[in-house]
């Protein structure tokens, strides 16, 4: 289930001041940690630093997207939230951030691998979305 918004907004927004040069900057980096996926030999050893990267990408690029609507989230759910509120025909690409976010947060707190299958379901899906994003941050 994708975070309530109106919870989001009561518990973990709040209003910024614009700053398009931090989101440019936000966005750089997240082109350079793709370029990283894309480099990355595809193997069992290296597959959940891949999908972690992934995820970092799409966060990165979601933090910009709230910045320059002129918010911020301490809660990562929230930037999905807000993204589907602004964005209600991507219901399915936030689902899949939600799945990334959920084995990311299984990698990093648990130890546990990324399935390769779900790289391999998924990763056309994630080069999409990214590009999605880009555009809507143009």
């Amino acid at each position: 289930m994708i975070m309530d918004w109106n919870y989001c907004e009561k518990n973990f927004i709040r209003k910024i001041e614009i700053d398009l040069e931090r989101v440019e900057s936000i966005i750089d980096k997240a082109k350079k940690r793709l370029k990283r996926c894309k480099d990355t030999e595809v193997n069992e050893e290296m597959i959940s630093f891949i999908v972690e990267d992934y995820y970092d990408v799409i966060k990165e690029l979601l933090i910009a997207y709230l910045l320059k609507n002129g918010l911020r989230s301490k809660n990562h759910q929230c930037l999905i939230s807000y993204f589907f509120k602004q964005n209600q025909d991507m219901e399915n690409e936030c689902i899949l951030i939600q799945q990334m976010s959920f084995f990311r947060n299984r990698l990093n707190y648990y130890g546990e691998e990324i399935p390769m299958k779900f790289y391999l379901k998924n990763k056309n899906n994630f080069n999409i979305l990214i590009k999605l994003i880009l555009e809507k941050l143009e």
